[in-house]
């Protein structure tokens, strides 16, 4: 079991957890008012939605030994151009108005995934440059988009996708579960997770044994981006108005350190999804963390680098296997089975 590659995120995120019982007695507490659920669980949840999409997509992304640093910006556009379009329409509670905001978000959203696709598979640019392209120009094409100001709607239609109940959970958990379970299905029930997997371990052996390798790298950054969107969605409804300047602000970054904790290597190669939602949910539970225990938001990224850094070494089969070398008790002297005996040794 300690073997498992979720064992360790796990453990982390169940200690997370029970350290909050010091601080909020309550915090496992799930109550039902006014039919909807609410509790401290139900919270990070919710909360983690948007995160658990963004890195989501970060995950096939790293898979083939890519970066997509452009997440940030496209969860900023896709918000402020959604809310854009339900300001400036005559009815923006009408079912026909969120769609087509939703449908526009979207739009944009693959537009910019396939714009990073084709930099990084055809022009053969560097993805962390390609993405970075995107990272600066689009949070300015964001405040573009909203002249510099905060957008805000009143749409009851549009703030279901973010901050609505549906079946009494919050519509957010059941969407990102939704998109979790299809893309599980979709590279775990079929070929594509393992010809994600070789065109990150190997990309020139896979084009040799027939792999549209270009394809695939340009495919699932049109994903992230989509992903990106979703949440860019989720965000933005669930405070009604649109900050072309902080609406996804380093989502890039905490999406980088799920899927990190989760257990994904950043070279490429093999990849876990369900390591990912558990390290979105340590991200999530950090937060909610430093703001129940009280820390100075000034100092909540330190905090969340040292917790960050200690999972990481965790999880790390080489620090355990040091740590226990030097916790071992008389070994400290013995010589290693493999080292041969000198000749003075011999001789003596």
């Amino acid at each position: 079991m300690i073997k498992h590659r979720l064992f360790w995120p796990g453990a982390v995120l169940a200690a997370l957890l029970l350290a909050n019982l010091a601080f909020t007695p309550d915090f496992f507490a799930i109550r039902m008012k006014d039919g909807h659920l609410y509790g401290s669980l139900v919270d990070i949840l919710h909360f983690g939605a948007p995160l658990i999409l963004v890195a989501l997509g970060m995950t096939l992304v790293i898979a083939t030994a890519g970066i997509d640093l452009s997440v940030g910006s496209t969860v900023a556009i896709a918000g402020a151009l959604a809310c854009l379009h339900i300001s400036r329409a005559a009815d923006p509670a009408s079912p026909g108005t969120v769609l087509g905001a939703v449908a526009i978000a979207l739009l944009v959203a693959l537009v910019l995934g396939v714009t990073n696709g084709l930099l990084v598979a055809r022009a053969g640019v560097q993805p962390i440059i390609a993405t970075l392209i995107l990272m600066v120009a689009g949070r300015g094409v964001a405040q573009l988009v909203t002249d510099g100001q905060i957008v805000t709607v009143t749409s009851e239609p549009y703030k279901l996708i973010g901050g609505g109940y549906w079946l009494t959970v919050p519509f957010a958990i059941l969407l990102a579960g939704a998109v979790v379970v299809l893309t599980s299905l979709l590279t775990r029930r079929t070929a594509l997770g393992l010809l994600l997997e070789s065109v990150g371990g190997n990309p020139a052996a896979s084009r040799l044994v027939g792999i549209r390798a270009m394809g695939l790298i340009g495919l699932v950054y049109v994903f992230s981006a989509l992903c990106a969107g979703v949440a860019g969605l989720m965000i933005s409804s669930n405070v009604s108005s649109a900050d072309g300047n902080n609406a996804g602000l380093w989502i890039e970054l905490d999406a980088i350190l799920a899927v990190v904790v989760g257990g994904t290597s950043l070279i490429g190669g093999r990849f876990s999804l369900g390591g990912t939602v558990i390290g979105a949910l340590i991200i999530q539970t950090l937060s909610t963390t430093v703001y129940t225990i009280g820390i100075p938001p000034e100092t909540t990224l330190v905090f969340k680098a040292f917790v960050v850094i200690a999972v990481c070494l965790i999880q790390s089969p080489a620090f355990r296997a040091k740590a226990a070398r030097r916790r071992a008790p008389g070994k400290r002297g013995a010589r290693p089975q493999s080292q041969p005996l000198t000749s003075e040794e011999a001789g003596a």
